[in-house]
């Protein structure tokens, strides 16, 4: 938690029963998804599941697929390309603040406006 005392969406906090309710899912499905890598709960001291808001997020995303008729293995790599996308956004950004700063640093020398010469055609004798 954070310092004012409310659950960020990082926050493992909700034990399956909650987790369950919250996503609609039964539990052993919960405990299914955990087994595929679909979703990765924290882990209590007695090694008892914790779900973040962020996990329940997931496995109402999951539970969206499923119904949309994507398989678990679909759904999975579906969820490793989103989030390699998310990932290569926020190196993206990173890249245009650190590319803003040194255009800043050092900026484009104005390019020189060269002046139209004519063309001269001599005729042919």
């Amino acid at each position: 938690m954070n310092e004012e005392n409310q659950i960020s969406e990082d926050d493992a906090v909700y034990v399956i029963s909650v987790a369950s309710e919250l996503s609609g899912m039964h539990p052993q499905t919960l405990r299914q998804y955990d087994r595929m890598g679909l979703v990765t709960p924290g882990r209590a001291s007695g090694r008892g599941r914790r779900y973040s808001l962020r996990d329940i997020a997931s496995l109402r995303n999951i539970q969206r697929l499923v119904g949309e008729g994507v398989n678990l293995a679909g759904i999975k790599r579906i969820m490793e390309l989103e989030s390699a996308v998310a990932n290569m956004a926020i190196e993206v950004a990173k890249l245009r603040t650190e590319v803003d700063a040194l255009m800043e640093e050092n900026p484009p020398k104005a390019l020189v406006k060269r002046t139209p010469q004519p063309i001269v055609v001599y005729p042919k004798e």
